[in-house]
């Protein structure tokens, strides 16, 4: 397996004759030209496109004409998508929180978010690779009350439980590390590779700050996990 970031929260996960996209945004040159367009579109087996909402930065409409050069294709999407973009219900399959979709080729377990939509654990040639989506502990402790921040940890900590509940263990994790967030800003990072052993701990959602993301590598190594340090668009990752 190889794992090539594109930008954002945007990977391509390239298997035997098969290739996932996840919440394409921009592509790894530009908004509309790179590794996707040049070679994953090309590339021969079945093309998944996944996106675990409607947030722009997640779901980028142009996917949908993926099919036109890659007629082999299937879109697994967050429900939420469905209604915010009005699309038809066989445009895609539909997930929410709970669902699970699966073929000849792989799973797919739709879990929480604590954000919009949901985020996804794909199970293919035996490995567990994770993309959480939105799902993170969004505290804002910098500038929200106590109460306030403490309630939206409460809310990440409980969809982590759920997904405790299903497996202690991943393969590949590709999680927000977004500095936005202030002083605390790897804490859900942290808090996810201490709860759930991770082999490769994937940082994302950080734009251009790569030197941010990379900070988080002593808390994943302390927690058994490696760690690449991504430095362009279109990076590739040997898993």
């Amino acid at each position: 397996m190889k794992l090539i970031y594109l930008y954002h929260s945007g990977f391509a996960l390239l298997g035997e004759g098969y290739t996932i996209i996840f919440d394409y945004f921009e592509d790894s040159a530009s908004p509309s030209s790179g590794i996707v367009h040049d070679e994953l579109l090309q590339r021969p087996g079945r093309l998944y496109v996944l996106s675990s909402h409607s947030h722009a930065d997640h779901f980028n409409k142009e996917a949908l004409t993926f099919r036109e050069k890659h007629p082999d294709i299937v879109y697994i999407f967050s429900q939420d998508i469905l209604h915010e973009e009005k699309l038809l219900s066989t445009d895609a399959v539909w997930l929410k929180k709970g669902d699970c979709y699966a073929d000849d080729v792989l799973r797919v377990h739709a879990f929480g978010s604590t954000d919009v939509g949901i985020s996804f654990l794909v199970e293919a040639e035996g490995k567990k690779i994770f993309h959480a989506g939105d799902l993170n502990n969004w505290h804002w402790m910098d500038e929200s009350s106590e109460a306030e921040w403490k309630g939206y940890e409460r809310d990440y900590l409980f969809e982590l439980d759920c997904i405790c509940s299903y497996t202690r263990n991943m393969d590949v994790v590709m999680f927000p590390v977004d500095p936005r967030l202030g002083t605390e800003y790897m804490r859900g990072a942290r808090q996810f590779v201490e709860q759930i052993k991770t082999s490769i701990f994937v940082p994302m959602h950080f734009d251009e700050a790569y030197d941010k993301a990379a900070a988080f590598l002593p808390i994943a190594q302390k927690n058994g996990a490696s760690m690449p340090m991504l430095r362009s668009r279109g990076q590739e990752i040997d898993l």
